[in-house]
C-alpha cells in the first residue's frame, strides 16, 4: 500500500501526519541523547531512544506528535525516551495554559516498559499518565495505534487515558501480553502459541465493540489525517477513566468461575444495567483477612483491627484526618487471579470510586483543607487472567491512576507508603501518582516492573544474566535499596519491617508520614520532586541525571 501508516517509522509518520513545511524535530539523532543504561548491558543504543518528537501544524491548528518507535527494543520505555514524552507533554500543558492552543498527538507502537531499564521505565511511564490527565483539562490528547507492536505494558493504561484513541486492524490492545500470562498463570489460562484466539481478544475488532478503541480506519495516511482532524474539531473525548460504575456493574452480574468466551462477553457487555458504587469505611471484623503487609499497615495506622470491607481486597477509612487506601489479598476471592493482592478489575475501579468519592466531597474546599490520601502499597503485580484482558484490565488500572492524580491535581496530598511490594501494573494504579515515596527498608520488599521469570522470557536472558544486569543497572534491581538510588524515594525508613507491629514501630512510620506531609506545604501538586532532590540530580549510583538533561535540551529547543 503506497500511503500505508503501518509500514512507516516513528519518524516517517511524524512527518507524513503534519503539514509539509511545518515541521521541526526536537532533541533529534544529531543530539546524540542515547540511553546512558543499555550499553552496560551490551545493547546497542539509538541516537534518539526510539522517540520522535516534532512540532508543526496538522491542517493548519498547532500540534506536536510524539511517536514511539516499535522496531527498537519493542518501543520500550526508559529513562531517556520516558523523559522527552514527559517534557514534551509540559511544554504542551504550558503552551494551552498560556492561551496557545496547541494539540498533542501521541502514536503507540510499544511493549510498554523497557524492561532492560525497568523501574525508570515505570516512573517515566508514571509521569506521562500525569500529563496526559493534566492536559485533557484544555484539549484533546489523541492517540493512534497503527500496528506492529500494538500498546501493551504500562503504556496500554497511557491509551486508556488518552481522550481519543484511532488504530487500524492490525494494531492490538492489552496489559499482559499472552507470553507473560503464559508465563505468570499457566497455558491452561492463555495458551500463547493460539494467534487467533490473541487477535480475536486484542485485536481492535474486539476492542471497539467494547469501547478500548474509538475508531478504526483503513491503513492510509490521508485516513489518520482526516480522523485526527475530526476528532480535534469536535473536541472528542469518551472519558475511558470515568466509566467505573459501567464496569462495577457488569462485575457484580459476571460469574468468574464460568468460562468466558467473547461471544458471551459481547453478550454481557451489551446488557449490563448500570447501578451506582460506593465503597463504605472499613470496619473491625471478627476474625483476620489474609495476612499482608499491606493489610498490616492498614490495621495500624487506622486502628481498626481486623478490618473487613464490603469489597474484600480494597481497604479503605479516614483516621487522623488522613484517606487511607489499600489493596489486599483474599484467599477466597471470587476472582482467582487477585487471591494474592494483585490489583484486578474490581480493585481498579473500586479504589477510583473511592478517590472519586473524595474529590467531589472536597471539590469546594480550598487545597490546604482537602483530605490528604495515604496509599498503602503492597501490590505483587497486576492480575494474569484471560477474563482480564478480555475486559480490559488495564481501563481499570488507568481508573486508579487517574483518579490519584485528579486527586493530587485538584490540591489533595498524597503520599504513597510502600511496607510491601510494588511491583509492574500494580504500582502504577496503586502508589506511583503520590507526590512523595515513603518506604520501609526491608530488603523483603520487591520493587519492579515484571518478574524475574517473565522479564528474562521477554527479554531472551537466562535469570542469571537477568541478575548480572541488575549489577550495572540499579533501575533493574529488584530490592528497595538499589530503587532509593534512583531519586524515587522521599524517605527510606530505617528499623522497620513489613510485618512490624510494636507502637515503637508504628510511631516511626507516622513520624515519617508527617514529615512527608509536611513537605508538601506550598509546592506544586506535580511529580517533580522525583527528578530534582539530591539523589536525582547527583546521580552518583543511578539517579535522573539523564532524565534532567533531556528536560534541559527540551527546554532549550521548544521555542527556537
Amino acid at each position: 500500500m503506497s500511503n500505508s501508516f503501518v509500514e512507516l517509522h516513528a519518524r516517517q509518520r511524524a512527518l507524513a501526519l503534519l503539514d509539509q513545511g511545518t515541521t521541526r524535530e526536537l532533541i533529534g539523532p544529531f543530539d546524540n541523547m542515547i540511553s546512558p543504561h543499555l550499553e552496560p548491558q551490551n545493547i546497542v543504543p539509538e541516537a534518539d531512544d526510539g522517540i520522535v518528537i516534532m512540532k508543526g501544524q496538522l491542517d493548519g491548528k498547532d500540534s506536536v506528535i510524539i511517536a514511539i518507535e516499535g522496531a527498537f527494543q519493542g518501543g520500550g520505555i526508559g529513562e531517556v525516551s520516558g523523559a522527552k514524552i514527559v517534557s514534551a507533554l509540559e511544554h504542551v500543558l504550558a503552551d494551552n495554559e498560556a492561551g496557545h492552543t496547541e494539540y498533542p498527538i501521541i502514536i503507540l507502537d510499544t511493549g510498554g516498559v523497557r524492561l532492560q531499564e525497568a523501574n525508570y521505565g515505570l516512573l517515566s511511564i508514571s509521569e506521562i499518565h500525569n500529563m496526559v490527565i493534566a492536559l485533557k483539562q484544555y484539549v484533546p490528547v489523541i492517540g493512534l495505534v497503527p500496528g506492529r507492536v500494538g500498546s501493551f505494558g504500562g503504556m496500554s493504561i497511557t491509551n486508556a487515558l488518552l481522550s481519543y484513541v484511532i488504530g487500524t486492524d492490525k494494531a492490538r490492545i492489552g496489559l499482559n501480553g499472552p507470553e507473560v500470562i503464559e508465563q505468570e498463570a499457566g497455558v491452561k489460562e492463555w495458551d500463547a502459541s493460539d494467534k487467533n484466539l490473541i487477535w480475536n481478544t486484542l485485536g481492535t475488532k474486539q476492542r471497539q465493540a467494547t469501547g478500548i478503541i474509538d475508531e478504526v480506519v483503513d491503513d492510509d495516511v490521508k485516513a489518520f489525517r482526516t480522523a485526527i482532524s475530526a476528532a480535534i474539531n469536535e473536541n472528542k473525548d469518551s472519558h475511558r477513566d470515568q466509566r467505573g460504575d459501567f464496569y462495577l456493574s457488569l462485575l457484580d452480574q459476571l460469574d468468574p468461575a464460568k468460562p468466558l468466551d467473547i461471544e458471551g462477553y459481547d453478550k454481557l457487555f451489551k446488557a449490563v444495567e448500570v447501578k451506582e458504587h460506593h465503597l463504605a469505611a472499613a470496619v473491625s471484623g471478627s476474625k483476620p483477612g489474609t495476612k499482608s503487609r499491606g493489610r498490616n499497615w492498614f490495621e495500624l495506622l487506622t486502628g481498626i483491627k481486623k478490618a473487613q470491607s464490603d469489597v474484600p481486597t480494597v481497604l479503605q477509612a479516614q483516621a487522623g484526618g488522613r484517606q487511607y487506601i489499600a489493596i489486599v489479598p483474599d484467599e477466597n476471592n471470587r476472582f482467582p487471579r487477585v487471591r494474592h493482592g494483585e490489583v484486578g478489575l474490581q480493585e481498579g475501579y473500586t479504589v477510583a470510586s473511592v478517590v472519586n468519592d473524595l474529590i467531589k466531597a472536597d471539590a469546594d474546599k480550598p487545597a490546604d483543607q482537602k483530605t490528604p490520601i495515604v496509599i498503602v502499597v503492597d501490590v505483587p503485580s497486576q492480575a494474569y487472567g484471560y477474563k482480564e484482558e478480555l475486559i480490559g484490565i488495564h481501563m481499570s488500572l488507568a481508573s486508579a491512576a487517574s483518579a490519584y492524580a485528579r486527586a493530587r491535581q485538584a490540591g489533595h496530598k498524597v503520599v504513597s507508603f510502600i511496607p510491601g511490594d510494588a511491583v509492574s501494573g500494580g504500582f502504577l494504579a496503586q502508589g506511583l501518582q503520590s507526590n512523595r515515596l515513603v518506604a520501609l527498608d526491608d530488603l523483603d520488599i520487591t520493587i519492579q516492573a515484571m518478574s524475574k521469570a517473565s522479564s528474562a522470557r521477554i527479554t531472551q536472558r537466562t535469570i542469571a544474566e537477568l541478575e548480572e544486569a541488575t549489577k550495572h543497572v540499579p533501575a533493574m534491581a529488584y530490592d528497595i535499596e538499589n530503587y532509593q538510588k534512583l531519586g524515587s524515594l522521599y524517605n527510606l525508613i530505617k528499623g522497620v519491617k513489613g510485618y512490624d507491629s510494636s507502637d515503637e514501630a508504628v510511631k516511626t512510620v507516622k513520624k515519617a508520614l508527617d514529615e512527608a506531609f509536611k513537605s508538601l506545604e506550598g509546592v506544586k501538586p506535580d511529580l517533580s520532586f522525583r527528578y530534582t532532590n539530591d539523589i536525582a540530580v547527583e546521580g552518583v549510583a543511578g539517579g535522573r541525571k539523564a532524565t534532567n538533561k533531556v528536560r534541559a535540551l527540551m527546554d532549550a529547543q521548544w521555542n527556537k
